[in-house]
């Protein structure tokens, strides 16, 4: 599992494509594939960070994806502007503005944006979110 917020350089079996023929990576290759990979995502901004909480701010554009993860805390999701689908492996839920949800602690879901959007999530301050 990889940290939402730590960078690591791509390796093979995680970035494929950035490899050359004989299995080394090159910079231009990892760069190239990178921005794809980023540019299709939801952009993540800390917004405030309290004794007991922390609350992030989460925008995107219609069709842009977060691929699987979780929060090691139990988030609270309130859309501000547009529309998203969270699906997890039980359930799926469409928010619209003014729509709240709670998602327990580890539980793994996917975010997809059916229209511009805005979000805030709370969580605890020690709460970290981890790709699966």
């Amino acid at each position: 599992m990889e940290n939402l917020f730590t960078s690591k350089v791509p390796r093979a079996d995680i970035f494929p494509y950035a490899m050359d023929e004989d299995g080394k990576g090159t910079m231009g290759n990892v760069t190239k594939l990178l921005n794809m990979e980023t540019m299709n995502r939801p952009r993540l901004k800390n917004l405030s960070h309290g004794e007991t909480h922390k609350v992030l701010q989460i925008e995107g554009n219609y069709g842009m994806f977060m691929p699987p993860h979780h929060s090691t805390g139990e988030a609270v999701v309130v859309i501000k502007k547009g529309a998203v689908l969270i699906k997890m492996p039980d359930t799926e839920h469409k928010l619209e503005v003014g729509n709240i949800l709670i998602i327990p602690a580890k539980k793994e879901h996917t975010l997809t944006a059916l229209k511009e959007f805005k979000a805030l999530v709370i969580m605890a301050q020690d709460s970290e979110i981890y790709f699966i």
